[in-house]
């Protein structure tokens, strides 16, 4: 029987699957969100964000204390419960934390959706130079 830790291992390498020619096309960094250790991102995003490649990004525990400012995270956790509970996309201004210090100033769409079953969000964000 499969543990509730490789399932979620499976159902974002399922959705990012599912969405990698958007993933590797877009021209927007992204990423993907099932919970603070199952994520996924484009190539764009970790670069943007300091980091060597997009499983060194993923493999960080947690999510608001690493890449996200103090100044951010109330309006980021008050975009993610309404894309969760109410089904709401949002469009909001993030300050990101670069992983080798400093920080990223953007603009970020957040989006449900449903895959087998299971809330994702899903992140498109352009940087604001």
């Amino acid at each position: 029987m499969q543990s509730a830790e490789e399932h979620h291992e499976e159902l974002v390498k399922g959705l990012y699957d599912q969405m990698k020619s958007i993933l590797d096309k877009s021209e927007q960094p992204m990423f993907i969100y099932l919970d603070d250790n199952h994520k996924a991102c484009n190539e764009k995003f970790a670069i943007l964000l300091g980091f060597k490649s997009q499983q060194e990004w993923a493999q960080i525990m947690g999510f608001l204390d690493p890449y996200v400012a103090e100044k951010s995270r109330e309006t980021l956790m008050t975009a993610y419960w309404d894309a969760m509970n109410k089904l709401k996309a949002s469009t909001i201004q993030i300050t990101f934390m670069k992983k080798g210090g400093g920080n990223v100033e953007a603009t970020m769409i957040l989006v449900p959706m449903f895959f087998k079953g299971h809330m994702f969000s899903v992140h498109f964000v352009t940087s604001i130079a």
